[in-house]
């Protein structure tokens, strides 16, 4: 049988504060793409000063998933890995071209910074989750949709964006909203990127929202909208169903009622609005909330099943002094 080692690169990070959010995450992340279903051993190397997963595999790569290596978000860097060429010892790194190519340039999600910003390659970690886990995880981006009904600034809707897939997004907040549909125009303009713009009010609900059409074709569809969480389905109305919902839960709210309310008025509605075969995946702060009755909360107020085995299970992580506990959820719809 033919086998590979493969040394990937842990994604370096710019902020302390995230410094060790790549190393505890890339191992599942890795495990749970496509290429884990050939991943028989993985385990943490440095070279050089640098950090990788050193890993076995259990036959040569083929182009698609040389293709996933580029899209990992906590990974960088890949290499085929040799203990010796001939009788000279190694070890020796071959350079792996992965051939992804964003669809936006990959600063889009990292230029914008506002407060309360999650780390964008957290965003691109969650948003391969959902494809991981999900009955789409063999097409690419560009055919998928992503929504998130608690947009904010738009980072996760940017991530999607340079991934390839088209994208619409919520936010409560006016200003939030209106200023994430500015940035899109400018950063377009300034990156002479094609960038259609309609934008519409929604009178009786109080709602507006900028439906932006970018890049060349096959465009770009991406929906802001300015609305309360039960208006979401008149809100992306003419967005085809999304493949999947990535959200970033607030962190504001300080009292496990505030997001048990919240989250029992969400999840029928995002329920109902993920295509079969789809996935949900959300991240909050488990301190006050343990996972335990996350995933009852989840399960009783909606038909989505989340999931729990290994690796799923392990995803908790410290974020900072006060996000101590970060965890993510992922569940399925039904078929």
């Amino acid at each position: 049988m033919s086998k590979t080692t493969l040394l990937v690169q842990i994604a370096p990070q710019r902020s302390t504060q995230y410094s060790a959010l790549a190393s505890t995450l890339a191992p599942y992340e890795l495990e749970l793409s496509p290429i884990g279903e050939q991943l028989f051993s993985i385990e943490p190397v440095e070279l050089g000063g640098q950090h990788y997963l050193k890993c076995q595999i259990d036959a040569k790569l083929d182009d698609e998933q040389i293709r996933e290596l580029g899209q990992l978000a906590m990974g960088g860097a890949c290499f085929l890995y040799h203990d010796q060429i001939g009788e000279v010892e190694g070890p020796f790194l071959h350079p792996i071209d992965t051939r992804f190519s964003p669809r936006f340039p990959s600063d889009l999600a990292a230029t914008r910074r506002y407060q309360g910003k999650t780390n964008e390659l957290f965003t691109q970690f969650m948003c391969n989750l959902a494809r991981f886990s999900s009955d789409f995880v063999h097409k690419p981006w560009t055919e998928l949709r992503v929504f998130d009904p608690l947009a904010g600034g738009g980072t996760t809707l940017f991530v999607a964006m340079v991934l390839g897939a088209d994208v619409a997004g919520v936010e409560q907040n006016k200003t939030s909203a209106h200023s994430t549909a500015v940035f899109v125009k400018q950063y377009m303009q300034e990156q002479r990127i094609p960038c259609a713009l309609e934008e519409e009010r929604f009178k009786k609900m109080r709602a507006r929202r900028w439906c932006f059409t970018l890049g060349k074709e096959p465009s770009t569809r991406c929906i802001i909208a300015k609305g309360e969480i039960d208006q979401s389905v008149q809100l992306i109305s003419g967005f085809k169903r999304p493949h999947f919902i990535v959200a970033d839960l607030p962190y504001g709210i300080q009292h496990k009622g505030g997001l048990n309310d919240l989250l029992t008025e969400a999840l029928p509605i995002w329920d109902g609005l993920i295509l079969p075969g789809g996935t949900l995946v959300f991240s909050w702060e488990s301190t006050r909330f343990p996972r335990a009755e996350m995933i009852d909360l989840v399960e009783s107020v909606s038909t989505l099943s989340v999931l729990n085995e290994s690796p799923y299970d392990c995803l908790a992580h410290r974020v900072d002094r006060v996000i101590k506990n970060r965890d993510v959820i992922v569940a399925q719809t039904g078929t």
